[in-house]
């Protein structure tokens, strides 16, 4: 819409400099101050960042009566007071009136409002609810209403407040003729126009500023595992020596445990939610500002209204609940127009969490979700530029190839044709009548059978174990699958929650294959979520020298062929890709490899470790750092709790209902207490599962197996009424017996 340009009631530039002291407006501020000043309905979308504070700060100096400022958090309120007072001689220029405030407060805030000393006014929707307040503001000389984050006023945006939506019904109690402005960092189309429709914002001018920040450097980072992802980040803000970050996270329980792991390693850190009573939070936030602590980790369901402008790094510790919410959080970065640095750590698991947090919603709610969540994925998940992605959500297109500002476009990632894996997983799908989820799907495709499986008979189906020809593991096909999701070739059902359907668009590609291609992240899919304890057995190597690895695994097999034992007992395969990760030269190096116990390294370690000194010296390897990351979390108690309970005689599945483990992830765990040196006697399980003659053929398997690959075990005894439970419990004891 057109702005109308009025005759000038101000010198707008001279007002600036003497409130503000710059001498220039960003952007439309000028236009947008006009605007209010004219007192018409006025819409801004601008990033954080762009100066969305001073389009309503001036006119509220320059018109007459009190300005009231809606704002959905209390850290923002009392940020954005003080920077005011700090402009101003005088403190009662602005105020906040909320829950924080003793009754004295209020008083003294009521008073300065009914002298007309005040000019701004922050409140939350929730003090305009209460009738007092509404009468108290009806009498009051009001310039105008300012709406901030007014994307809290629809169910479509990432942080949807019901208070907001009843803002018009209290703003129209007080005063329907005043002017409303309307202010937020994020809102698609979609967004927008609910924005106008609840607030019934008449004929209003609209102002909508680029969403593009290039100041921000945009990384996607695999969660591979709890351990992993705490070294990067203590690392990553080691590289920013007194620089001011944010972390991002989804409870209250990780922020702590985050705060207390980055100030064991020397990181000035606090944490920051909604369970901390008011004047620590204010206290906290204070530290922030003040530099007393370089980084505050946060909630991202409280949320940091916090306007700092040199924060220099944004991290995201679980993945977004949307793309704007994403948006508005990585805004907190660079400010100053200067470098930001936004990493998202990310784990196909977290966003499974995010789903299952949804099932029991109404289905509207769920399809909202289910569709934001989608959103984020296809971001997250992509090949291509963020930064175009990012635009592209808001409505805006980005014009350059590359931006040159993000992990994609620095370091392309390769396309690789999927034609036939595209058609495997179709058909799958498709024999399977579409009534089973992802983990299931490709189970199939991968020939694995477990209970369920051969329950429904499903192993005899000519899907399974289709997918083995093609010679790819569990993650190509479950991040295939989520790239087929984001494609549109297939769907999770809403209401029948997860079980993918075929589309229209996939059943002609079914009829007429043809050729496709995708960029497919490898790495993620094996990643971990937010609050997994994850055993070493169980987190993947980062980079793994697999030349290296060759040489580990041919050193292993000559050592067992010598001591006359399987190549697992030795070290298992795990334990050899974190060697060809980190490349300990040293038998106290080698002590810290996932799965080696000390009396591991007395027995083995010295070849191992020469083997490795060797190639290092020989191919010039810079071995990664020697940096050590301090933990507070106790690591011992879940390796503790198995020992105590098994020691008890207690069943497999109490023990892992009781840590809320699945029986292959407990499997996973005793094996690594196993592999670390420490005997578990799982005698009274096997002995109510197997007879002694099966448990001798297992062993005699095992004694003489040539590989670690449980696969060929269970192929091994399928036709016998042995699970591949079965033959991992009897895999503990056989290492039990023969390693220890």
């Amino acid at each position: 819409m057109e702005v109308s340009n009025p005759k000038p009631k101000f010198n707008l530039k001279k007002e600036l400099h003497q409130y503000f002291g710059f001498d220039t407006f960003k952007g439309e501020q000028e236009k947008i101050i006009n605007s209010i000043l004219d007192g018409r309905d006025t819409f801004v979308i601008m990033p954080t960042g762009g100066g969305k504070s001073m389009c309503y700060q001036l006119p509220a100096l320059l018109s007459e009566g009190v300005a009231i400022v809606v704002s959905p958090l209390i850290a923002l309120m009392k940020n954005q007071v003080d920077l005011i007072r700090g402009y101003s001689s005088k403190d009662n220029i602005a105020h906040f009136l909320n829950s924080t405030l003793s009754k004295a407060q209020q008083k003294k805030v009521k008073s300065d409002l009914v002298e007309g000393k005040t000019k701004m006014l922050y409140v939350a929707p929730e003090t305009l609810t209460k009738q007092e307040n509404i009468a108290f503001f009806s009498d009051l000389k009001i310039s105008f209403i300012a709406v901030d984050e007014a994307h809290c006023i629809s169910e479509w945006g990432h942080d949807f407040r019901p208070e907001y939506r009843k803002l018009r019904d209290m703003i129209n109690e007080i005063n329907p003729a005043l002017p409303i402005i309307a202010l937020t960092a994020t809102a698609t189309p979609k967004v927008q126009d609910d924005i106008v429709k609840n607030l019934n914002l008449q004929e209003p001018n609209i102002f909508i500023d680029s969403f593009n920040r290039p100041n921000l450097y945009y990384e996607i980072v695999p969660k591979t595992s709890k351990e992993q992802v705490l070294k990067h980040i203590v690392k990553f803000i080691n590289t920013m020596k007194g620089k001011s970050g944010i972390i991002y996270t989804l409870n209250r329980k990780t922020t702590e445990e985050l705060a207390q792991t980055l100030q064991a390693n020397g990181i000035t850190a606090v944490a920051y939610h909604a369970g901390l009573e008011g004047p620590l939070r204010a206290q906290r936030q204070d530290q922030f500002l003040m530099e007393k602590v370089d980084v505050i980790v946060a909630t991202i369901a409280f949320g940091m209204g916090i306007d700092k402008p040199d924060v220099r790094f944004v991290m995201h510790y679980n993945i977004p609940k949307s793309l704007e919410n994403y948006y508005q959080e990585t805004g907190r970065a660079g400010r100053d127009g200067m470098e930001g640095k936004c990493i998202l750590y990310y784990s196909y698991k977290d966003v499974q969490k995010l789903e299952h947090l949804m099932r029991d919603k109404p289905l509207s709610e769920r399809e909202m979700g289910a569709q934001l969540i989608s959103e984020t994925l296809a971001y997250v998940e992509s090949g291509v530029c963020r930064r175009k992605l990012l635009l592209h959500y808001f409505g805006e297109e980005y014009t350059g190839a590359n931006c040159d500002n993000c992990d994609n476009c620095r370091n392309p990632k390769e396309k690789l044709e999927v034609r036939d894996s595209t058609k495997i997983t179709l058909d799958a799908i498709n024999e399977l009548d579409e009534r089973f989820g992802i983990e299931y799907v490709v189970n199939i495709i991968l020939g694995k059978a477990n209970p369920q499986v051969t329950t429904y008979r499903h192993d005899k189906l000519k899907s399974f174990g289709s997918g083995l020809i093609m010679e790819m593991e569990a993650n190509f096909w479950y991040s295939l699958i989520r790239q087929m999701i984001l494609e549109g070739m297939i769907r999770k059902d809403i209401e029948e929650y997860g079980l993918l359907k075929i589309t229209e668009k996939g059943r002609k590609f079914l009829k007429k294959p043809y050729l496709i291609y995708v960029t497919l992240n490898h790495q993620y899919n094996d990643a971990v979520g937010d609050d997994e304890e994850v055993s070493a057995a169980s987190s993947g190597p980062a980079t793994t020298d697999t030349a290296l690895f060759e040489l580990l695994k041919g050193l292993r097999k000559q050592i067992a062929k010598e001591k006359n034992l399987p190549p697992f007992v030795i070290f298992l395969e795990n334990s050899l890709e974190d060697m060809a990760t980190n490349y300990p030269t040293t038998l106290e190096e080698l002590e810290k490899i996932q799965g080696v116990s000390k009396g591991k390294t007395i027995r083995y370690g010295k070849k191992f470790v020469e083997l490795i000194a060797k190639y290092v010296e020989e191919n010039d390897i810079t071995k990664p750092d020697d940096f050590v990351m301090k933990s507070v979390v106790n690591k011992s108690g879940m390796k503790v709790f198995i020992i105590q309970n098994i020691d008890k005689k207690i069943p497999l599945e109490t023990i892992a209902k009781n840590k809320g483990l699945s029986m292959p992830d407990l499997l996973v765990e005793m094996e690594t207490i196993v592999a670390s040196g420490t005997r578990l006697n799982l005698d009274y399980c096997l002995e109510q599962e197997l007879d002694e003659y099966e448990q001798e053929d297992i062993f005699d398997y095992f004694r003489n197996s040539p590989d670690d690959n449980m696969d060929n075990a269970f192929e091994e005894f399928k036709d016998r009424d042995v699970s591949i439970e079965h033959l991992k419990m009897m895999r503990i004891k056989f290492m039990s017996e023969y390693a220890n």
